[in-house]
């Protein structure tokens, strides 16, 4: 018998909605709304995989009660009524343990996809715009949104590169599976002698993260200090604590302000010291993990490939990663790509 719940952790997830529950109930859940609203998107979520890991453990317990019955009495058409039974849930418990992989930071967001020319010449820029076609029909397909925002023909043919926007939920989770580089096995149409050729291109993919940032402080995490302020400042000095200096606790940036000869006012301009630094931090964060994304990407050459496409001597699609391989090259090239896509997940989960 299968055991659904093997596929997914139930009573960690069953703990953390019901910390979720105690964190919504609280009075003052709504006085932060971006952190209530991401409680309650990540309740939702739970919920939903909690629910549909209960009722594939339910049809799994039928179907298996089904099958043993049939088995017992050899009774033929209750046989394949549970072999039916059983071949629907493994399709559900596949993807369900594919949803419950992509639960990343980032997986959910929307995904920005660049497709290069590497090393090949105009055979290779033809090759990236294979991949353009390969990558816009599988879009068409999962009814994504689709946005182009840098194009670049090739010299003769093809494109040198192109990047996109592709929207919609767990765009991110799926699309980050085939960043690196794709290998071109063929006879060159560009070639006279009809010599076979090898060409590469770059699949980069990564999470659109958007430019505002907002800088969202609870008072909780500040610790407010009053002193008396030093120096030139006039006769308030020394005299009254009208200083102040803020520290936030979370990541011990310190603001402090003691010109003023009010402390509120003191206190208004250490917070908007405090939110600018605050801000220049997340955004030295987001800077910092674009350019690791930037760095990871693979030399456009031999040896590098996560997948090979060879369409001469013989037809065959073979990812490096997992050992997947496909014959059917022209329904891949079509947009078929979910039985790559979802075998890394699988195999990375």
């Amino acid at each position: 018998m299968i055991n659904s719940r093997s596929i997914f952790d139930l009573p960690v997830k069953e703990k953390r909605l019901k910390e979720l529950e105690h964190f919504i109930a609280k009075e003052d859940f709504w006085d932060d709304q971006n952190k209530a609203t991401q409680i309650l998107k990540e309740r939702t979520r739970i919920s939903e995989l909690i629910e549909e890991c209960e009722g594939i453990f339910t049809e799994v317990e039928d179907a298996d009660t089904l099958l043993e019955l049939s088995l017992e009495e050899s009774d033929e058409k209750s046989l394949k009524e549970a072999e039916k039974q059983i071949f629907v849930l493994e399709k559900k418990i596949k993807q369900f343990s594919i949803n419950i992989t992509l639960d990343g930071e980032d997986d959910s967001k929307d995904a920005l996809v660049s497709i290069n020319a590497g090393a090949g010449g105009t055979d290779s820029q033809d090759w990236a715009e294979i991949l353009f076609r390969m990558y816009s029909r599988w879009v068409d397909k999962k009814d994504f949104g689709f946005q182009i925002i840098d194009y670049q023909p090739g010299d003769e043919a093809g494109i040198k590169g192109v990047t996109f926007r592709v929207a919609g939920y767990n765009c991110y989770g799926f699309l980050k599976v085939e960043s690196g580089v794709h290998r071109l096995v063929r006879i060159s149409p560009f070639n006279a002698a009809g010599k076979r050729h090898t060409s590469f291109a770059s699949v980069f993919v990564y999470p659109e993260i958007k430019d505002e940032i907002t800088i969202d402080i609870e008072e909780s995490d500040l610790r407010i200090d009053v002193y008396r302020a030093s120096g030139a400042g006039g006769q308030h000095v020394n005299k009254t604590s009208s200083a102040v200096r803020i520290t936030h606790v979370p990541t011990g940036v310190v603001a402090q302000c003691q010109q003023e000869p009010s402390q509120h006012k003191n206190k208004e301009i250490a917070m908007k010291v405090l939110k600018s630094r605050l801000y220049q931090l997340e955004k030295e964060k987001q800077d910092k993990k674009k350019q690791e994304m930037h760095d990871s990407k693979d030399d456009i050459a031999w040896g590098s490939q996560i997948r090979s496409y060879v369409l001469h001597p013989y037809r065959l699609i073979k990812d490096h990663r997992t050992n997947i391989e496909v014959g059917d090259v022209d329904r891949v090239l079509d947009g078929d790509i979910d039985q790559f896509v979802e075998g890394f997940l699988l195999q990375e989960s």
